[in-house]
């Protein structure tokens, strides 16, 4: 959708806006931004590929004896940061990783969504996502990141008691001023939390926004004296974040989801992307949901999924889809969330939709009743299940699954399950404050 650049274009614009300074940008494996500053003068050398940096000090990168990697700038990326340093203009381009020989390095979370849009691409599809990241926005003190918000206001409540609403907005202003066509921003449910919603575009465009999104939001929330955070649920008994991923394919310039004589208007292909989606769900939760923390929002009772399940109305289960349709039919997985490496989120769930496709995965009738209403045996008679209840058995079940793990490539797999099972075993060895409250004076 953005207006692609040339080599020569990037190259004028630095000279005629006086950028002084360039981020070369990219994401290791558990999506954490990481960044080259380079000067104006060595970007011609950067757009030519030829700029090396350390692997071995990336997480899940390579070892120290094989160090040496090579960033590739993609040019459509290019943007110039709206905060305007006094000596001078800075700018940022989003990078592939490449290895010494040329080769893309298998460890690249962007080369893997692109190594899947490919194989969409040749089944005949384009992919087009629109995330919903949620945040929160808390109090620092002496430089300290406390849990106090500055509001106890609630779904698109408005000032004065959204006293985020000042932040909020120079966040929406510094995106658009970034090439964002911001479509909403609100108020969310809990007290603190906030949302801004941008328009879809296709998936390797999405993930690139989803990671200048967080980073921009997070800049802009210090600036007002405000730490933005995106993990998934910081307070307890509340709502969690969450990032709702809009998702669809395109054949021929049409909508692939799209079937008007179908009574839900939904074609064959729509239902097998569904049927793939539900199918590789518990695996693909290793990935969306990547974190300890992210299990405790996948609970009941705080609007976030806990069971597989499909609707064309109702928000209780995993996947919806929304009421429009025509060009603007799509379907909506709402158990993502921010903390999740966009890159990776994007492939997995683009790579169960093609698998449903490819083997023709039907799936169950949509439920359009309260799943949390149901009594347990209700949902084994309707042959719902839930989504992993903690990491670990997301994990497990990653580890299981051939097809999300071959997607994901063997060298961000085994680096990825090593870190996940190092935090698991960190977290088991710690003793929380819950249980001083609850075992102290009782034993």
């Amino acid at each position: 959708m953005k207006e692609q650049l040339t080599k020569k274009d990037i190259l004028q614009q630095v000279k005629d806006l006086n950028v002084r300074f360039i981020r070369l940008q990219f994401t290791d494996i558990f999506g954490v931004l990481k960044n080259v500053a380079i000067t104006s003068e060595q970007l011609e050398k950067a757009l030519d590929g030829e700029l090396m940096f350390d692997g071995s000090s990336i997480n899940g990168f390579v070892r120290i004896e094989e160090s040496d990697m090579y960033l590739r700038p993609d040019p459509s990326t290019f943007a110039i940061f709206p905060w305007r340093p006094s000596d001078g203009a800075v700018a940022r381009l989003i990078c592939d990783v490449y290895n010494p020989d040329g080769t893309p390095f298998s460890g690249c979370p962007r080369g893997v969504l692109k190594k899947v849009l490919a194989e969409a691409e040749d089944m005949g599809y384009k992919m087009y996502a629109g995330p919903e990241a949620e945040f929160f926005l808390f109090h620092t003190e002496d430089k300290k990141t406390t849990l106090e918000t500055q509001d106890q206001a609630g779904y698109f409540d408005l000032s004065p008691v959204d006293l985020g609403e000042d932040a909020r907005r120079d966040m929406v202003l510094t995106l658009e001023a970034m090439g964002f066509e911001i479509e909403a921003s609100h108020h969310e449910v809990a007290p603190g939390q906030h949302e801004i919603d941008f328009k879809y575009d296709d998936a390797l465009a999405t993930a690139d926004k989803v990671t200048t999104f967080k980073f921009v939001v997070r800049t802009i929330a210090q600036r007002h004296g405000l730490h933005a955070t995106f993990m998934p649920k910081p307070i307890a008994g509340i709502n969690g974040s969450g990032m709702h991923t809009h998702q669809s394919l395109f054949k021929d310039g049409k909508n692939a989801f799209y079937d008007p004589d179908d009574p839900l208007q939904l074609s064959k292909t729509a239902y097998n992307y569904i049927g793939g989606l539900m199918q590789h769900a518990r695996a693909m939760a290793a990935i969306t949901n990547p974190t300890i923390n992210s299990y405790k929002r996948l609970v009941p009772g705080f609007e976030a999924p806990a069971y597989i399940a499909w609707s064309p109305r109702n928000r209780s289960p995993l996947i919806r889809v929304p009421a429009k349709r025509g060009a603007s039919t799509r379907i909506e997985l709402r158990n993502p969330d921010p903390s999740c490496n966009p890159y990776l989120a994007l492939t997995v769930m683009l790579k169960a939709g093609l698998d449903g496709i490819k083997k023709g995965i039907e799936p169950p009738k949509p439920t359009d009743r309260n799943i949390y209403e149901m009594t347990a045996e209700e949902r084994t008679n309707l042959g719902i299940i839930s989504l992993p209840e903690n990491l670990k058995e997301a994990i497990d079940e990653l580890s299981r699954d051939e097809v999300i793990r071959d997607t994901l490539g063997t060298h961000i797999y085994q680096q990825f399950m090593e870190a996940k099972e190092k935090e698991l075993n960190e977290y088991r060895l710690q003793v929380h404050q819950w249980e001083v409250d609850k075992y102290l004076t009782l034993y």
